[in-house]
């Protein structure tokens, strides 16, 4: 398949007055055309920074990407001018950001807000903008989309707004739809619906999706692949089938052992005991190993190299190599 997004080696680094965040610690990473990537993780383990970093919305000067590459059809990312990213936003790649209540301007109009990226990045007339920003809230399932134009946000309930912003972001065609938590602030039966609008404009306009998120009920429902991050590197990648039915790294077994499911033969959900690392000094070897029933002594020293289960499956743990099973607990 055809790649439009290949991450190689990325890492992302913040100054505080406490010492130097290490957010992001080599990740590698790629999405094919057409399909959603869901990059999943507790909070705090570089998910939505590696996100941001592809649209190079790190804030300066205390976030730096201080080495790798993110090539968009062919071209780094990471060095492309500002000037250069701002016609590249909202054409080329979008986001959608968290809060749908906190994403629209109160004192602008929907119509307004909707056409604003539209007259900006290209020279179409007003009336046509107008047509487009119908066709776009049809498409997300807004009804009466002719009179809703003329509508500030607060007469919106949270999961139109959401539809909304879903509609601002398509609204000038991109391939690549980066959707960071997208469904977090909203109840769990609009949440559901929102999945399926994304599905659904997926398969009517071949946008490629990456979905950044926590809640794995969400990444069973729309994700073809899946990337689990933890302090600040991809663990484990595969195929939505590999993770949910062959997960081989015990952070994500026990992501998935803490969710709840109507199939548990027991009533009581296992946590996964201790704490993320410390990313101002993160470990030098897996960074999960603190929290790990079957760490050995090379897991704290050395971070495992990537072992490959399939062409689509692979995974960073000591466990899946030969040399390291011979070696004592």
């Amino acid at each position: 398949m055809e790649k439009i997004l290949e991450i190689d080696d990325l890492h992302v680094h913040f100054s505080t007055y406490g010492g130097t965040v290490q957010a992001v610690r080599g990740v590698n990473l790629y999405l094919n055309k057409g399909e959603t990537l869901a990059i999943v993780g507790e909070s705090g383990s570089g998910k939505s920074v590696t996100s941001n970093s592809i649209m190079q919305l790190i804030p300066s000067p205390s976030g730096k990407i201080v080495r790798g590459s993110i090539r968009f059809k062919g071209k780094d990312l990471v060095q492309t001018s500002k000037k250069e990213m701002r016609a590249i936003r909202g054409v080329d790649i979008s986001m959608i950001f968290q809060d749908p209540m906190t994403a629209l301007n109160p004192t602008l109009t929907v119509g307004d807000q909707l056409t604003e990226g539209l007259k900006q990045h290209s020279s179409v007339s007003i009336g046509k903008a107008k047509k487009k920003a119908i066709e776009m809230l049809r498409l997300v399932g807004i009804t009466n989309p002719e009179s809703r134009l003329k509508q500030y946000p607060h007469q919106f309930s949270g999961g139109m707004r959401q539809r909304i912003v879903i509609a601002m972001a398509l609204i000038c065609e991109p391939d690549l739809l980066i959707a960071d938590e997208p469904t977090t602030a909203l109840d769990v039966t609009i949440q559901a619906q929102i999945m399926e609008l994304f599905k659904e404009i997926q398969d009517k306009t071949g946008v490629s999706i990456i979905l950044v998120t926590h809640d794995l009920g969400v990444v069973a429902r729309v994700a073809d692949r899946v990337a689990v991050m933890y302090g600040g590197k991809i663990i484990e990648t595969g195929d939505k089938d590999d993770i949910f039915y062959r997960p081989q790294h015990p952070y994500t077994i026990g992501l998935l052992q803490s969710v709840p499911r109507l199939d548990m033969k027991e009533d009581i959900l296992q946590p996964i005991d201790g704490t993320p690392p410390d990313l101002f000094a993160p470990p030098q070897g897996c960074p999960f190993t603190a929290r790990c029933a079957h760490a050995m002594q090379v897991c704290a020293n050395v971070h495992p190299a990537t072992s490959y289960l399939s062409d689509s499956h692979q995974v960073e743990c000591w466990l899946q190599d030969a040399r390291a099973k011979r070696q004592p607990v």
